[in-house]
């Protein structure tokens, strides 16, 4: 499966897939109010199929709804009926249910096997009108889903899902792509550990460390700026829509300076290393003890980015288990401390005496371990002798 995203040409016709997205944000608020009502009145979860049924006889009634198509219908309910299941499975480890959503904010409807057609070039249509968007990329593969997505700016984006196409000769023997394991395309044989740090972003086992921008923090004067000028404003005014569109702008300009500089550094990466090894992080707790510094730094969107470019380039990602005492754990002979505050940067080893930097040391165990775990080497280093 490969995920295309396009952007919709800016056109007064675009106000009709606003408005169907608005008529998505109803059915869906209209769908969470039967299963909260129907919850309260036998004790049970709302079937999906019959909550198709219902609603695709409130459609035929309703010409506001009929501006959604059938399948976009269907698949909104698909999706609360997944949520609700998810809310009843693992409502003990904090998963709430799927809650009312402002209409203007609501974002997406997706299409599956009907409702466009590709007309060729950059044109495609969709409920009998024509649109155009920017065409990066050629669609390659089969078509299974589009999404009109629609940003707090007003502006439309088309994202595409597509199969991916498998050659016949690419499969010796018979063998179907489902069983077939997409193999490491080696270019230089190097395996890399790396740790995450709030000063430092990460820091590698072959030496080099790569310091991290901080967009948010760069601009968070301007961001504080605008958040005044909008909060100001006369709610319901233009003038407050306009410095919300402000705001929003500040916000994304730091979003995007942040993926692109992701997507560099995971091409950098990927392009000096076949394997490279990481430390699984709790992200939430770490949000919970140091705030807007972890968002800011992102941990979890450069995992996706990087783990996507070596897909694609036919490297490997390696987690190694959380609870590894990385950062207590000597590199050199695998003493293990009992304890290490967070404040202390640098230690020595009572076992072999050797001085450690914290995520240095913690780099290289990350490096030995992940290649122990795709058995590429040993975890444990041989111990010194010990002259008697």
């Amino acid at each position: 499966m490969k995920t295309l995203k396009f952007k919709l040409y800016s056109h007064k016709r675009n106000r009709y897939l606003k408005r169907s997205i608005n008529a998505a944000g109803a059915i869906y608020n209209h769908c969470i109010a039967l299963h909260k009502r129907y919850y309260r009145m036998w004790g049970k979860h709302l079937n999906c199929a019959k909550l198709q049924n219902h609603i695709a006889g409130i459609r035929k009634r309703n010409p506001f709804w009929q501006l959604v198509g059938s399948q976009a219908v269907q698949d909104i309910c698909q999706r609360i009926d997944k949520a609700y299941q998810m809310f009843f499975k693992h409502h003990k480890k904090g998963v709430r249910p799927p809650g009312f959503k402002k209409v203007k904010k609501y974002k997406s409807f997706t299409l599956k096997q009907a409702g466009y057609t590709f007309l060729g070039g950059n044109r495609i249509k969709i409920a009998n009108k024509v649109y155009q968007f920017w065409k990066s990329r050629e669609i390659e593969g089969t078509v299974k889903t589009l999404t009109i997505k629609r940003t707090p700016l007003g502006e439309l984006f088309m994202v595409v899902v597509t199969g991916a196409r498998f050659e016949r000769e690419s499969f010796a023997g018979g063998a179907s792509p489902a069983n077939v394991s997409p193999q490491i395309q080696s270019t230089n044989g190097k395996i890399a550990g790396f740790d995450f740090g709030l000063k430092t972003f990460l820091t590698c086992s072959e030496g080099f460390n790569i310091e991290a921008p901080l967009f948010l923090k760069q601009s968070l004067t301007a961001i504080k700026k605008a958040s005044r000028q909008h909060s100001k404003k006369l709610k319901g005014s233009t003038n407050r829509e306009q410095a919300r569109k402000n705001l929003v702008r500040k916000y994304e300009d730091v979003s995007n300076r942040r993926n692109d500089w992701f997507w560099k550094l995971a091409h950098d990466l990927t392009n000096k290393f076949d394997v490279l090894c990481f430390e699984t992080l709790n992200l939430k707790g770490m949000h919970r003890l140091w705030g807007r510094k972890v968002s800011d730094l992102a941990f979890g969107e450069f995992l996706q980015i990087l783990e996507w470019v070596s897909k694609k380039k036919g490297k490997q990602v390696v987690y190694i288990d959380r609870w590894y005492p990385s950062s207590k754990t000597c590199s050199r002979c695998g003493h293990i401390l009992e304890s290490l505050d967070l404040s202390i940067r640098r230690w020595r080893c009572p076992s072999c005496q050797s001085e450690n930097d914290r995520d240095e040391n913690a780099s290289i165990n990350i490096k030995m371990v992940g290649a122990s775990t795709i058995r590429l080497g040993d975890v444990r280093q041989a111990l010194p002798a010990i002259a008697v």
